[in-house]
């Protein structure tokens, strides 16, 4: 591995090898690294220490451990009344990794305030849809008279899960899934969700801020616990 100097600190080229910079002694913006690659067991070596890949098409592999970090205990999920309703009378129906591919489509192409075009790229999809099949990516979907219309995905790894995009074509359809998940998360016994960096929504749904060294402590302890490795379509 090489570095360059980027601002006020050492940022690390990735090699061959699949070996990441201490996240612990990253800055607090969180990017650790460049370069590498998207292989299945690069991927999951990443998520073990709390790093995820996160770019635009035009530039290197990014990585990126960022402080603070932002997480949902499941138990914390905010299921306001309104929500409920929506739960109760809506007529959606939940169900996982019953088609992960349109999941990943969805969150690539939905359209996002503020963002021009996607970071899941073409490589970014076929890497998870490579960990769908080894048993570690999931999708969470809402289905509205049988169509897809919301729904999220990411990478369970011990008792942690590492949600990745989210995305709705009717209203509240990625709440569902979120809410659902949480459910889930918590009959499963999982110590929580990563969302990463924060964003309003999120934090609306429960979701808080915490050190980068309280989340990579409690990602050390989630991972002393049994994956839940395989497709998850009968759970719900």
């Amino acid at each position: 591995m090489s570095s360059i100097y980027d601002d006020d600190f050492y940022l690390t080229e990735i090699g061959s090898a699949h070996i990441f910079p201490n996240p612990r002694e990253g800055s607090d913006e969180g990017l650790l690294a460049y370069g590498g690659d998207l292989n299945p067991n690069r991927l999951l070596k990443a998520y073990r220490q709390g790093i995820f890949p996160w770019f635009s098409p035009d530039d290197p592999i990014l990585w990126w451990s960022p402080n603070p970090r932002l997480v949902l205990y499941p138990s914390e999920f905010k299921e306001r009344k309104s929500l409920k309703r929506v739960i109760k009378n809506k007529g959606y129906v939940v169900k996982f990794d019953t088609n992960f591919e349109a999941v990943i489509d969805h969150c690539a192409n939905v359209p996002r305030e503020g963002q021009e075009g996607t970071w899941l790229t073409k490589e970014m999809k076929e890497a998870y849809m490579e960990l769908h099949a080894m048993g570690f990516a999931h999708s969470i979907e809402t289905y509205f008279e049988g169509e897809l219309v919301g729904g999220l995905y990411g990478i369970s790894i011990g008792k942690a899960f590492f949600g990745e995009s989210m995305f709705a074509l009717m209203p509240d359809a990625s709440k569902v899934s979120l809410s659902k998940l949480s459910t889930l998360c918590v009959e499963k016994c999982y110590d929580f969700i990563d969302c990463q960096v924060e964003t309003p929504h999120l934090i609306s749904l429960g979701a808080r801020l915490i050190s980068r060294k309280q989340f990579l402590d409690e990602l050390d302890e989630a991972l002393t616990k049994s994956s839940d490795i395989g497709l998850w379509c009968s759970w719900g």
